[in-house]
């Protein structure tokens, strides 16, 4: 095929090496790189660009604009690369002009300040998110009715009748599949075409189908008139909430700046509480509407989708996405609209294609990797390649934990555990509308904590809390129900519970998951995350009935505060942090062997922690395993304002 026959963005692997400056060139030091991408035992983290020549990385910009079609803005390419390869050294950089350097300076001052699109687009993805808590919430008031007006009652009055404990039994499990067929269906099967649909219509038009389904099966689900037709419409819901699942946080974390990529993915999680919150809200509205009540809850989650089917196409398209696509002057232009000067929107787009291309190196050393590889071969690769490994054991703990934990148990059933515990309907309904207050209020804070503290720093800290708040709460169920204190101390521990999950657990996953895999991966890696999510979600969801007139309301919360306490020494042992680091730049996390990774936890962090927390012990060294290179610059590094921080 000719050079003029070849689609833009493609070429060789002997012509790309040929392209690359004389570091990539050399034999010995790709093999360096390569080692560096799968065994990266000293948990450095290098920017590629160090080292090389002013005229080696000029060459290199040139033959990456003529290659892609970017002549127009290669001055600004040559700027940017250059920016890109010195972060720390703006004012040495003679190319820069007072206005590149006043944009570059502000952004490293002001990490908020970032162009009115980019909040639009994060504020979109919020209502995709907000659409995912109402259409979760919307059962949680209709189990107290539908179960009846369907035919499958599963307590009150109804099963205490003679004869009805083994039907009630039965249809318990009926009830909790019904509830589960959302979950079910992500688990195994809409979380899966999210990767062939990205690949096909990219971010923006998976997030547009998603919402399609998200308003026409709630309006479904509330006209139903036996139980299998909800759970067919049910399905319907699970397919929108699967392809969003994985898109939207991925989608953010593609167009967020590094330094509060973190805050903006996890805006996921706060709108998915204030989606509870809605839902909730609606419950409490629509309770006394006689004969429908249940119809309206469940109906009522289409209304946020329709803001997200009109919205989504003013958007950006995400420009890793683009790059992906061989796309890289439409990238360009998203990054303009995405960053607040040319020069930001060039050095991102130079340096990720310079990570990318390390990545690529990663990709050239196993033979099973293709360049059009199909979604059954990438997710092969999930398991076979060592540095994808480490990203999908990680997000498979953050995900499992997130239902080991409890807090489905709650959202999807807190009015029935409230029945329960001996309230009315109405008031059922009252607390599981403050649970959602408080999911709401308490995700806030991780905004500004989570790219500061770290996502594995707030898990660590909120997972024992969660244990005992828990564990505390089952116990007031035997407090006997004519005393004030029953009921009033139960929600008070599931309130606390509820405020410590929100700021950690809640948030994490999702943002976590949409980070750690490599762009070649990064949609079947999202889509692995959660189907393992949502397949745990909905053995939750099917079996939390049975678990309560099995093993009562003790037993079910004692049951889930041990698992806190397992996920606990998971996320000690297993979970790397990615505070603040480019998503090309995890690659050298994930690098790092997860021996030496639970080999530094136990011989290194633990000790710290004891002396620091338990003796009290001041002036102790932090140890940290993930740290840049002496002699590496990075962008990311360069908003910090200090490219040697340790992750």
């Amino acid at each position: 095929m000719s050079a003029e026959d070849k689609p833009t963005g493609t070429s060789t692997a002997a012509e790309t090496n040929e392209r690359r400056p004389s570091t990539f060139n050399d034999e010995a030091k790709r093999r360096q790189s390569i080692h560096e991408l799968t065994e990266n035992v000293t948990g450095e983290i290098r920017n590629p660009l160090v080292g090389i020549s002013k005229d080696e990385l000029f060459r290199d910009v040139e033959e990456y604009a003529a290659t892609n079609n970017l002549g127009e803005i290669l001055p600004l390419l040559k700027k940017g690369a250059l920016v890109a390869q010195s972060p720390r050294d703006i004012s040495g950089i003679e190319e820069l002009d007072d206005d590149d350097r006043r944009e570059l300076e502000l952004e490293a001052a002001h990490r908020w300040r970032h162009p009115k699109m980019l909040y639009f687009t994060i504020f979109l993805n919020s209502i995709a998110a907000a659409i995912q808590g109402w259409d979760q919430t919307g059962s949680n008031g209709a189990n107290l009715s539908f179960p009846d007006d369907l035919g499958i009652p599963d307590g009150g009055d109804a099963c205490e009748a003679p004869g009805m404990a083994a039907e009630c039994d039965r249809n318990s499990w009926i009830v909790g599949f019904v509830n589960s067929m959302p979950y079910i269906t992500i688990a195994f099967f809409a979380g899966w075409i999210s990767d062939p649909m990205n690949e096909l219509v990219g971010r923006r038009g998976t997030i547009f189908i998603a919402a399609i389904f998200s308003l026409i099966a709630p309006i479904g689900s509330g006209l139903c008139q036996e139980w299998w037709e909800l759970a067919i419409c049910r399905i319907f819901l699970g397919i929108g909430m699967g392809l969003k699942e994985v898109t939207v946080p991925v989608f953010s974390a593609e167009m967020s700046p590094p330094l509060i990529r973190g805050g903006l993915v996890m805006s996921w999680q706060i709108w998915t509480a204030f989606g509870i919150l809605l839902g909730t809200s609606a419950n409490l509205v629509v309770k006394d509407v006689p004969d429908i009540a249940w119809r309206l809850q469940l109906g009522s989650a289409f209304i946020p989708a329709v803001p997200l089917v009109l919205g989504i196409y003013f958007c950006p398209e995400s420009p890793r996405w683009l790059m992906k696509k061989g796309k890289h002057m439409q990238a360009f232009k998203s990054f303009c609209k995405l960053r607040f000067s040319p020069i930001q929107a060039a050095r991102d787009l130079y340096y990720a294609h310079a990570l990318l291309r390390q990545e690529q190196l990663l990709v050239e050393q196993s033979a099973v990797i293709k360049t059009h590889a199909n979604v059954f071969t990438r997710f092969y690769e999930l398991f076979s390649i060592p540095r994808v490994r480490r990203a999908t054991q990680a997000s498979g703990i953050v995900m499992i934990a997130q239902q080991m934990c409890g807090i489905n148990i709650i959202a999807f059933y807190s009015s029935t555990i409230f029945r329960e515990a001996g309230a009315s309907v109405t008031e059922s309904l009252m607390a599981s509308w403050g649970f959602g207050i408080v999911n709401w209020a308490f995700a806030w804070p991780a905004v500004w904590t989570i790219d500061t503290f770290g996502r594995r720093t707030l898990l660590l800290f909120t997972f024992p809390n969660m244990c005992w708040t828990l564990l505390a709460a089952g116990f007031c169920f035997w407090i006997p129900e004519s005393s004030s204190a029953h009921l009033g101390l139960i929600a008070l521990f599931i309130y606390l519970f509820d405020a410590f999950y929100s700021p950690g657990e809640g948030p994490v996953p999702f943002t976590y998951s949409a980070e750690v895999f490599p762009l070649s991966h990064r949609e079947v890696g999202m889509s692995w995350a959660v189907a393992t999510n949502n397949f745990w979600a909905a053995v939750l969801a099917m079996t939390l009935l049975r678990m309560l007139r099995a093993m009562t309301a003790q037993g079910v919360f004692g049951f889930y505060a041990g698992l806190n306490f397992i996920a606990f020494w998971m996320i000690f042992f297993w979970l790397p942090e990615t505070k603040q680091r480019t998503l090309e730049e995890l690659d050298y996390v994930f690098a790092v062997p997860t021996r030496t990774h639970m080999k530094y936890q136990v011989k290194e962090v633990a000790p710290y922690w004891w002396k620091r927390y338990v003796f009290f012990r001041k002036g102790l060294k932090e140890p940290k395993l993930y740290r840049f290179a002496a002699d590496a610059g990075n962008p990311g590094a360069s908003e910090v304002g200090n490219g040697a921080k340790s992750v």
